[in-house]
């Protein structure tokens, strides 16, 4: 599914479970040697989709240990991102010959807790998704902003090395044309200044979005 919502440039691979077995690395099994069972299975299944990324871009297997704050550590020449969660795990890579950072994010299509909207939406976000909730009741629109805004995160991150909070980003959404529309964009204006990557300042990111299947899935891709 997450392919449908990058550009062909970047090679994906998803699961919806982890009943494979998966090869890990030295590096990588010392990394979770002390997580819990699942979070051992998800940590390599999403592994494994990013190797068969890797493979799609012509290169070889690597350890993909996590760095600080959990973004892994790609192979020089590589930017990419993987996300994880329950009935999803996926990565998304390419050169970074042709792209300068990825971040994508899955959701489970279900309603964000309260608390949580409260305390990652903005005012003005606010008012945007009571408009689309009134035009499209179906899509989980409190749910798609909070993975959107994880999806901003996976890219800036790599660019900075700093955090970035969850008001630092005002989110709009568009819905795509059709009868029945789950894809759409999104763009994300960055309330402090953005990174320079590829010579140029960015101060706001596009992506997509997609609700299908019972999730929903978050992609941005900043070319260069």
């Amino acid at each position: 599914m997450i392919e449908s919502i990058v550009p062909g440039v970047v090679a994906t691979a998803w699961r919806h479970d982890d009943t494979e077995a998966v090869s890990l690395f030295p590096e990588e099994t010392a990394a979770v040697a002390r997580a819990v069972a699942t979070r051992q299975r998800e940590f390599a299944t999403v592994r494994l989709c990013a190797r068969l990324a890797l493979r799609d871009l012509g290169l070889p297997p690597a350890p993909l240990t996590p760095g600080p704050r959990g973004a892994p550590r790609w192979p020089r020449g590589v930017a990419g991102s993987m996300t994880h969660c329950a009935g999803y795990r996926a990565a998304a890579l390419a050169r970074t010959a042709d792209v300068v950072s990825i971040g994508i994010d899955a959701e489970p299509a279900g309603p964000l807790p309260e608390e949580v909207f409260d305390a990652v939406t903005l005012p003005e976000e606010r008012r945007r998704l009571t408009k689309l909730a009134a035009q499209a009741p179906e899509l989980p629109w409190d749910r798609l902003l909070f993975s959107a805004k994880e999806s901003v995160f996976k890219t800036w991150y790599p660019l900075t090395g700093r955090g970035l909070e969850f008001e630092e980003a005002a989110l709009e959404f568009t819905r795509d044309g059709g009868a029945d529309p789950r894809t759409g964009t999104f763009r994300a204006e960055l309330a402090v200044p953005g990174p320079v990557a590829d010579g140029t300042r960015r101060d706001h990111f596009t992506g997509r979005w997609l609700v299908s299947g019972g999730l929903v899935l978050t992609a941005i891709v900043l070319a260069r």
